[in-house]
């Protein structure tokens, strides 16, 4: 087989700094998280109220415009 039709896998493919890149960045993250984890903890019941907000208005892009189409009310009785 051509060495170029052959794919590698993704530690294959990892020149040496990026293979140091990102073995630093998961030390340095896990000494982050084990030495910071009750400051962490303590902010998580005001990061969930402040996902409320954010989700409410990034998941709402999908609904279109609010206006006043017949499909968006109830049927009137005339």
């Amino acid at each position: 087989m051509n060495e170029k039709t052959d794919k590698k896998g993704f530690i294959q493919a990892l020149t040496w700094p990026q293979a140091t890149l990102i073995v630093f960045l998961s030390v340095a993250g896990f000494f982050l998280w084990t030495e910071h984890r009750a400051h962490l903890m303590g902010y998580l019941p005001f990061l969930i109220f402040l996902l409320c907000p954010l989700m409410h208005i990034f998941m709402h892009r999908g609904h279109g415009s609010h206006g006043n189409s017949d499909s968006n009310h109830k049927h009137k009785i005339e």
